[in-house]
């Protein structure tokens, strides 16, 4: 543990992560499913002056979206600037997705044709990316952004998700609400519409665990 966890420190661990990753503080935000100006400079200090720290399920969300573990976050805290741990992941196209012969019935990558990303390491030997095309994802991932999407990882309420269904189709959106009869999927696009399907219908889901913007 850090000898001192001061205010200043940790919000300065926070930025040196998103920096680590390409992000800004917004940036690393919003990977981690957060709202976008959660760690703005302008929310650290309340109206009234008061310190306002990060949340235990804050911290928890970008550590589990940027692949970090706690001993590297609190060397950040304790001003070790250690470069980020990498590892290649495979990388198909979105587009391409929907393709046969991407992936296993369960959503695991196989089969050929997927090139190859570095990306900080992720705590799922499955791992994969995709790069975003067309504007279905706008305005939170843009054409040529690349998400990361773990097959192993949990998945709840208000996570991204990328969703194929059993007809072929590909999209990534946010899972609003799940029942045993049907799956609430929300557009992050305000032009698209949710979709609303039964769980025979979809053939896997996954959650977006990173993305590089």
């Amino acid at each position: 543990m850090p000898q001192s966890l001061s205010h200043g420190r940790l919000w300065a661990a926070i930025d040196q992560l998103a920096r680590h990753h390409g992000l800004s503080a917004s940036g690393l935000a919003r990977a981690a499913g957060l709202d976008p100006t959660a760690f703005n400079k302008s929310k650290r200090i309340t109206a009234q002056g008061r310190l306002r720290w990060p949340s235990t399920e804050s911290l928890s969300r970008i550590l589990d979206a940027t692949g970090a573990n706690l001993d590297e976050f609190f060397a950040l805290v304790e001003g070790q600037d250690a470069a980020p741990r990498q590892r290649r992941v495979p990388l198909i196209g979105l587009a391409q997705a929907g393709a046969g012969g991407h992936f296993d019935d369960a959503g695991f990558p196989a089969g050929s044709g997927w090139d190859e990303v570095s990306f900080p390491d992720i705590n799922d030997e499955n791992a994969y990316a995709l790069e975003v095309t067309g504007d279905s994802m706008m305005p939170v991932y843009r054409e040529g952004d690349i998400i990361v999407v773990s097959p192993a990882a949990s998945i709840r309420r208000g996570d991204r998700v990328v969703v194929k269904t059993v007809a072929g189709e590909v999209m990534a959106k946010v899972l609003a609400r799940r029942t045993a009869r049907s799956i609430e999927l929300a557009s992050l696009n305000p032009a698209y519409e949710t979709r609303i399907l039964h769980p025979e219908d979809i053939l896997w889901m996954a959650r977006i665990i990173w993305a590089s913007q």
